[in-house]
């Protein structure tokens, strides 16, 4: 009788529940925790066992996932369920946390016997609940076999980085990928900014650059978020558009790069949550041009 893979999914906000889904869809036992139970009680409804505490959630599992807010809150929430962690336990690590808490990441598994995966993903609400998002992966090729149904069934594809989990290679391509869409995104707020400022009406801008190079898709995607007024629910948190940014430009300083766009979108994404925009989709970074939000 072949063994169904048990998965524990820590943290079901926007991206963890999303991607607990598609892993029950993808007939694995799933087990899910959130520090706010109630933000996981639906995901019962899909057959998924909604666990009390990350040690319930972890006993006996072949592969954890990790997809909470930041580096403090994976560590914070892996030293809880370390009474049930077993040893040799896959560890697909997806929250974007950056290079300075993925090395004491690196440090916990070592210290618990876990097999570490660097796992960020590129996507947002949408694509997470599609099974569409981008996986960047680095870790061992002993264990690849055995997480392959998982990130298979969360992603679209997966590009594996290396072998060195701890190394960073997949946390250093996410915060590249993310330093464009961060940027794209801010310069999106800032044009339609402008042009309310200037009285021009924001279609006619969308109309002279479309077709041409200046246009894109994510453009017109985030435009019509903010045009029609739908930036709730978020695809991607202004606090959590934020909070990369702070990580972008945090390793730019720390390797010689000076990086103004990504300081200046994260003064920009905390200003729009400080008007009370943080919970919107980070299109919402839109309103950091106006006092008033």
């Amino acid at each position: 009788m072949s063994h169904t893979l048990s998965v524990a999914v820590l943290g079901t906000g926007i991206m963890g529940a999303a991607m607990a889904r598609n892993l029950a869809r993808a007939d694995l036992e799933v087990r899910a925790w959130n520090r706010t139970r109630a933000k996981a009680e639906p995901l019962a409804a899909d057959g998924i066992r909604i666990a009390d505490s990350p040690a319930d959630a972890v006993r006996g599992a072949d592969v954890v996932l990790t997809m909470v807010h930041d580096g403090p809150a994976v560590l914070e929430t892996m030293r809880e369920a370390a009474p049930g962690l077993g040893p040799g336990a896959a560890w697909v690590q997806s929250t974007t946390v950056g290079l300075a808490a993925l090395h004491e990441l690196a440090d916990f598994a070592r210290e618990h016997d876990l097999v570490l995966l660097d796992a960020p993903v590129l996507g947002t609400r949408q694509p997470a609940e599609t099974g569409q998002l981008l996986v960047l992966a680095a870790g061992p090729e002993a264990v690849r076999e055995t997480v392959r149904p998982v990130l298979d069934a969360v992603g679209a594809r997966t590009v594996w980085t290396g072998q060195d989990a701890g190394g960073g290679s997949a946390t250093r391509l996410k915060l590249v990928a993310n330093s464009w869409v961060l940027a794209v995104t801010a310069a999106v707020g800032e044009s339609l900014a402008l042009a309310k400022a200037l009285d021009v009406d924001p279609q006619a801008f969308l109309d002279a650059v479309g077709g041409g190079p200046l246009d894109m898709g994510y453009l017109r995607t985030k435009a019509a978020m903010l045009l029609e007024d739908r930036l709730t629910p978020p695809q991607f948190a202004v606090d959590t558009a934020a909070k990369d940014a702070r990580l972008i430009a945090a390793a730019g300083r720390e390797h010689g790069a000076r990086l103004d766009v990504a300081e200046a979108t994260a003064e920009r994404m905390e200003r729009a949550s400080g008007l009370g925009h943080g919970r919107e989709d980070m299109a919402a970074a839109y309103f950091a041009s106006f006092d008033g939000g």
